[in-house]
């Protein structure tokens, strides 16, 4: 009898914990996952009027638990007119992931800051401290991120990867699959790519950001390609950084699969 009662205590709780796990995943299921490009150098033909393209990338992201904002583009005026073409309201942003300190991905972030200090501001551990403080005076909450994170619900950071300069990416989980969006992808994408499969076990629906290639041979971007499709990624976006001949190598590899970039590009994954 005794042995009974420890078996149906045992077998309650596991059937409660599945419950509960079932809980979080209807929580969040039917919301559908929209990524929004506000700063790039090239411009989507079907962007919104009035957007400006500029050297420079920032996407925001939503639909997971947390709206995010990931990197800032390089002028701040020009962001701040992308958000506003893009019908975005600042204040309903409420984290912000740096890819790295670099110009082209931070320059807006000092001014957003100013219309809605009430974000948390991820940053990779290495950025200098002195542009470090300058986020702290708007008294945001700021993370200095060393290993992989989670930043919300259905998103993640890769954690700092190594690299001529080191950055984080942002690991967004939808329906069909993992969503990986990079900065500049110094570290080399091909690495932050099989890292993000690693750190959440599931296959990747797409990759899209800059992939820092404008200096790479033809052959060294095949090669990239190559272990892009080996991963099993199934749809690319390559822009910013990447270079154009690197773009056009990826549209020829990935054919219909091969998803065109630039500022007004609007991403939309049905959960």
């Amino acid at each position: 009898m005794k042995k009974m009662f420890c078996f149906l205590f045992v077998f309650f709780l596991i059937f409660s914990a599945a419950n509960i796990n079932l809980a979080v995943d209807v929580e969040t299921e039917g919301k559908a996952i929209t990524m929004t490009i506000l700063y790039d150098n090239y411009f989507h033909q079907k962007g919104g009027e009035g957007l400006i393209p500029h050297w420079g990338f920032a996407c925001l992201i939503e639909g997971t638990e947390k709206t995010i904002l990931f990197d800032t583009g390089t002028k701040s005026d020009v962001f701040l007119n992308n958000i506003k073409r893009s019908n975005v309201e600042p204040k309903k942003v409420e984290s912000v992931v740096i890819s790295h300190n670099h110009g082209d991905h931070t320059g807006g972030l000092l001014t957003f800051l100013g219309i809605n200090p009430k974000v948390s501001v991820y940053i990779p551990v290495s950025a200098s401290k002195e542009w470090a403080a300058r986020i702290e005076k708007f008294k945001a909450k700021m993370i200095a991120v060393a290993q992989p994170l989670e930043i919300c619900k259905g998103a993640w950071s890769t954690g700092e990867i190594q690299g001529p300069f080191n950055e984080q990416s942002l690991i967004v989980d939808t329906a069909k699959g993992l969503v990986v969006i990079t900065g500049c992808a110094h570290p080399n994408i091909a690495k932050i790519v099989e890292k993000s499969k690693t750190l959440r076990n599931k296959k990747i629906y797409m990759v899209f950001g800059g992939f820092h290639l404008m200096r790479k041979s033809d052959v060294q971007v095949k090669e990239i390609i190559k272990k892009f499709k080996e991963l099993g990624v199934q749809k690319v976006g390559a822009t910013h950084c990447t270079g154009d001949k690197a773009i056009q190598l990826f549209k020829d590899a990935y054919g219909k699969n091969y998803v065109p970039m630039g500022v007004g590009r609007i991403i939309k994954i049905d959960n």
